[in-house]
């Protein structure tokens, strides 16, 4: 499971439906409907949240945006009702990370979206978080240490 704190205007086609299908599990689990992947640690940020199920039906939200922008027939009733309207703080060095990291996943799924959306810009985060200064989170399972 990923839950990207990039904004989903970066993924790839592939990226964007993994994205939903997995914000769906993780909405799944946070409302209680599954038995699995309760302590995912993609879901801790939610978790953290006065109303975590809430939360992640703001970030599908959000997600749900980006597929209607490009013409993506995503069903926008499997989102829970309820909406978390804060923000997320988030490091820096989180949200560099995961550029790199879709970077590399990207250059070998889709090279040509690489190139055109990827290579040379800069990432902004999702709309639900609020970048501030930091390094990767301890959550995050990663070898690298370059943040």
């Amino acid at each position: 499971m990923r839950l990207w704190t990039l904004h989903p205007k970066h993924l790839d086609p592939a990226g964007l439906v993994a994205l939903w299908r997995e914000a769906l599990l993780a909405q799944a689990v946070l409302l209680g409907k599954t038995k699995g992947y309760k302590h995912h640690p993609q879901l801790i940020r939610f978790q953290q949240l006065s109303d975590p199920a809430a939360g992640v039906a703001s970030y599908l939200a959000a997600v749900y945006a980006e597929a209607l922008r490009r013409g993506y027939s995503f069903d926008g009733t499997k989102i829970a009702e309820k909406r978390w309207k804060g923000k997320i703080a988030e490091t820096k060095g989180q949200l560099e990370y995961e550029w790199e990291h879709l970077g590399k996943k990207l250059k070998n799924r889709n090279p040509e979206w690489y190139k055109k959306e990827h290579k040379g810009l800069v990432p902004t985060p999702h709309p639900m978080f609020k970048v501030v200064a930091g390094k990767i989170r301890e959550w995050e399972k990663s070898t690298s240490s370059a943040f």
